[in-house]
């Protein structure tokens, strides 16, 4: 935890937050306990142990409000991503319960529980001019990350998967985000998120509406993306696939 660069641009939905639970984590405390200590929500975190044998981890969630937490990076951002986004967290929790209870838990998740994993562990919020959009749709990267790079002033990234967090702690090239459209500017996080949980809705979100974007792609997120040639990588970088011709 003593390796998270608070100052990165990544972190910015949850930096004021992060930076005081982990004191409480220095000093000593569970992450259970520190992110109880700073939560303002009715929901409790508590130690992974309390999780009964058998019974899957969204259902106990969604039946007791308690979040089940393990003493790791992992946990820790899905703990402030809970707290800086409950209504979210929540309408998603919902989903992948009332898809548990329908269907058990299998092997394979079904085409909405995969949906809403995907976000839950690797999301992100755009606002964006429509410009940026497009070329991100076609994977042009020249002209969304070049050729309309002073365009990105305008934009704002927020990112929601706790999984994609913890990776960036050890930042590197091919981290990829699945990133939702936000069609108009926000002015709080909070607002975000009341915004988005309307916006999880089970039959468009089966679709997978999401869009790869390399976040360290992104202008201001790294100092590499200035070097000549930093995106013609194509392994990171990859053009959009041709349609199959029917």
């Amino acid at each position: 935890m003593e390796r998270i660069d608070w100052g990165a641009p990544w972190l910015g939905a949850v930096r004021d937050l992060g930076v005081r639970v982990q004191r409480e984590v220095f000093e000593g405390k569970p992450v259970a306990e520190a992110l109880n200590v700073l939560s303002t929500v009715s929901f409790r975190f508590v130690p992974q142990s309390d999780l009964p044998e058998g019974t899957a981890y969204e259902q106990y969630i969604w039946d007791t409000r308690r979040v089940p937490t393990r003493d790791n990076l992992h946990d820790f951002f899905n703990g402030l991503v809970w707290l800086q986004f409950p209504r979210t967290k929540r309408r998603l929790n919902q989903l992948q319960a009332q898809a548990i209870a329908a269907d058990g838990v299998q092997a394979v998740r079904g085409p909405l529980r995969d949906a809403v994993t995907v976000f839950d562990e690797n999301g992100a919020l755009l606002q964006a001019p429509d410009a940026l959009w497009d070329a991100l749709r076609a994977r042009d990267w020249q002209r969304l990350f070049i050729d309309l790079r002073p365009l990105w002033a305008e934009a704002r990234l927020v990112l929601f998967g706790h999984a994609l967090l913890e990776k960036l702690v050890s930042p590197r090239k091919p981290m990829v985000a699945h990133v939702f459209h936000v069609p108009v500017a926000m002015n709080s996080i909070a607002d975000m998120d009341g915004w988005l949980a309307d916006q999880v809705d089970a039959s468009a979100w089966s679709t997978k509406p999401f869009t790869p974007l390399p976040v360290l792609g992104v202008p201001g997120w790294g100092p590499s993306n200035e070097a000549p040639g930093f995106y013609d990588d194509a392994q990171v970088f990859r053009p959009l696939r041709a349609a199959p011709v029917p």
